[in-house]
């Protein structure tokens, strides 16, 4: 799949939608790339709401949220190139949204000039290390440019 200069070759069974949110007025809006390992939900907020909540224990929701360019410039996306999601970086507090048993964590990176959110949700934080591999999987299928 390629959408919005994103490169996806999702491994199978993952269910994936980029798309540009319709902008209110004056708003401009970035790509948002939204992937699980289970079918996602018709209707979904930036970060996953909607989705994390039909979440079960074997599943991975993982969004990929693009700021405004310049953003890219600042320090908080100062790392370069997508980064690949440890175990021991999730939390059940990083959550949007603290559900029962999940966890998450967030990256802030910039790779091709672009400003990027990656936003990781485990449907069960005790399997977390399975369930990052399977994240990993996902994420090291994209392409950014």
């Amino acid at each position: 799949m390629h959408s919005h200069g994103l490169t996806i070759s999702a491994p199978p069974a993952w269910d994936v939608r980029v798309y540009k949110r319709s902008p209110a007025a004056g708003e401009q809006t970035f790509p948002i790339l939204h992937a699980g390992n289970f079918a996602l939900p018709a209707r979904r907020g930036d970060f996953g709401s909607g989705a994390v909540e039909v979440m079960g224990s074997s599943h991975v929701l993982v969004v990929l949220f693009e700021f405004e360019p310049a953003a890219a410039h600042t320090k908080l996306f100062a790392r370069r190139g997508l980064p690949t999601a440890q175990p021991a970086d999730f939390s059940t507090r990083a959550l949007q949204r603290t559900l029962l048993g999940q966890s998450g964590v967030q990256y802030f990176f910039q790779e091709s000039g672009r400003a990027f959110c990656l936003y990781i949700v485990l449907g069960s934080h005790a399997r977390r290390r399975r369930l990052v591999e399977a994240a990993n999987s996902l994420i090291g299928s994209v392409a950014i440019r």
